[in-house]
């Protein structure tokens, strides 16, 4: 180390001058005040050595000074596509956006009923068709504008504008002529059901009552944006513009876009302007993009991170030994699932997709390598706090798989064609990955080529359909089984298989005009049935959220939709 390389050659040099002056003057005219200096000069060392010694053993850490700063440091799994609300879908973009725009409603951290956010109240009619929000009068964007009603009726008229390819357009469809206007049919935005009644009053009109609505209007498809900063570096219905860089960024949250390093984190500082200000405890948030989980683990062990994205799966039954107060594994509202591309072969068959799914041993997966309290899934939905109870004919069949791929024209003869897996980069993604690829290989002698990318890529080769098979997992926007099944209605942008199904579609819309909970559920077991059969997407597992949290992290809060609002999260000594 260099610090004993330093003192070891002092005291060399030390001891040369001692021996030097010995050689040249007779011993009894040593001067005795000297080895007095040599011995203090070398005491004097030997403390400022252990003082540096003592000082680097006890480096800070992060986490050591985060709650005199109110720094919180969060691992969020991979680098966002964007952030703009109104074009991304995934889980890393809607943490970041929690703290950048407020809709007007917020999500409740402890339960399923919405909080007030831009709205500081509302009226529901008595049909439940018609909702009138009132805005705050202090609700300003981050530049000291005021948030007004015309903010929202603009930022819905942008998300259902198909030139600007939103893949959340359908969140807004209960709302009258939405999806009318998103589909060309209806070309006057003004006749779509939200109206500015004056710049504090936002009124909107729904097709049909939906028990959900405000619970979906906590997703940030649904928040306001800047329209002069929107428009200031391009058109309404441009995507990928630079409004959503450091600097640029307007935004009407807790927290402002300070610092964007691509890869490496992205910083937000507490929002002076925003409404409920006082209350905001947390200075500052960093979002470290880290998709290596014992990378993640290994930061969070360290003292570099609060909370992490998730737990490298070989470590959850120690660490809830090891580490109880810090392990959290939560109830968590989504299911992860495996996509076919429908419309390239051998996965146009319904029999080859029945096949693959028949071969899969669930039961195998969520005990041997998820190993996180997930459950099997034998549907797309997970099971509903609202006592929906999804169809669970799936099953795992080796002989009926094998048969299945015979019916469908493979054999020894005529073997199944190597097809290729996709997934993002993760440890987690990539361990279900090969045991999957070997399930296949052994029941069905299927090759599985494994291709691994970054999350952009990813999204992107299946926006365009480059893909046979793609890992996919779904979180819903709202507890409600509509979240789930109208993904796969056909045309959805979340859809992404290809797969159509007129009578699935019409059940969806059965479901949409029911009078009754009774009659939509109904509708929705009657559509599930139908898409497990079909079959365009595998379920795996349903999800559980598991991850670490430091003990000095409070008011977090715990949900079925891991949605937590920053603005009641505070740093506090445990």
């Amino acid at each position: 180390m260099l610090e004993f390389g330093i003192v070891n050659s002092i005291t060399l040099d030390l001891d040369g001058i001692c021996n030097l002056d010995q050689k040249k003057r007779p011993v009894n005219y040593r001067p005795f005040f000297l080895s007095f200096i040599i011995l203090s000069m070398r005491t004097y060392l030997i403390i400022f050595i252990l003082t540096i010694l003592t000082a680097c053993s006890e480096s800070v850490k992060p986490v050591d000074l985060a709650v005199e700063n109110q720094i919180l440091y969060i691992g969020n799994g991979t680098e966002p596509q964007d952030l703009d609300p109104h074009i991304v879908t995934g889980v890393p973009e809607s943490k970041v956006l929690m703290a950048l725009l407020e809709g007007l409603v917020i999500r409740n951290p402890d339960g399923p009923d919405p909080l007030p956010g831009v709205a500081k109240d509302w009226d529901i009619s008595s049909d439940g068709k018609t909702y009138t929000f009132y805005l705050r009068d202090n609700a300003l964007w981050s530049n000291g504008d005021y948030v007004t009603a015309y903010d929202f009726v603009y930022a819905w008229n942008r998300v259902l504008m198909p030139s600007l390819g939103s893949k959340y357009p359908d969140m807004l469809y209960d709302v009258i002529n939405a999806e009318e206007f998103n589909k060309g049919i209806v070309k006057d935005f003004s006749r779509v059901g939200v109206k500015a009644l004056d710049s504090k009053t936002l009124k909107v009109s729904l097709k049909n009552p939906a028990p959900y609505f405000l619970e979906l209007l906590c997703h940030y498809t649904t928040r306001p944006v800047h329209k002069e900063t929107i428009e200031s570096y391009g058109e309404m219905d441009t995507a990928g513009s630079q409004w959503t860089r450091p600097g640029n960024f307007v935004g009407n949250g807790p927290f402002t876009l300070d610092k964007w390093e691509l890869n490496k984190v992205i910083v937000v500082k507490k929002n002076p302007s925003y409404w409920n200000n006082s209350i905001v405890q947390l200075n500052e948030i960093h979002f470290f993009p880290v998709d290596n989980a014992s990378r993640e683990d290994l930061m969070f062990r360290s003292g570099q991170l609060h909370v992490t994205s998730t737990i490298p799966p070989e470590k959850v039954e120690s660490y809830q030994e090891k580490y109880p107060d810090n392990i959290q594994i939560d109830p968590f509202y989504g299911t992860y699932y495996y996509r076919f591309n429908t419309e390239k072969s051998p996965f146009d068959s319904k029999l080859v997709r029945q096949a693959l799914s028949l071969a899969l041993d669930r039961t195998l997966i969520v005990e041997k390598v998820t190993k996180g309290g997930q459950q099997e899934a034998f549907s797309f939905t997970p099971p509903d706090p609202d006592a929906y109870f999804p169809p669970t004919t799936l099953d795992y069949n080796p002989t009926k798989a094998k048969e299945l791929l015979r019916q469908a024209g493979y054999s020894d003869e005529d073997p199944f064609p190597s097809v290729d897996l996709l997934y993002n980069t993760s440890e987690g993604h990539q361990k279900l990955a090969q045991a999957i690829q070997q399930m296949w290989k052994t029941t069905l002698n299927i090759d599985v080529t494994l291709t691994n990318t970054d999350w952009k890529v990813y999204l992107s080769r299946q926006s365009i359909g480059d893909f046979q098979i793609a890992r996919a997992g779904w979180i819903g926007d709202y507890i409600d089984p509509k979240s789930f099944l109208d993904m796969m209605v056909t045309g959805r942008g979340n859809n992404q298989t290809g797969w159509s199904n007129k009578q699935y579609d019409d059940l969806l819309i059965k479901a949409a005009n029911s009078t009754s909970q009774e009659q939509r559920f109904y509708n929705f077991y009657e559509a599930e049935k139908i898409l497990m059969d079909e079959m365009p997407i595998i379920p795996i597992y349903t999800y559980t959220r598991i991850y670490m949290l430091h003990q000095d992290v409070k008011g977090w809060g715990n949900n079925l939709l891991d949605s937590r609002p920053y603005q009641f999260v505070y740093l506090e000594n445990n």
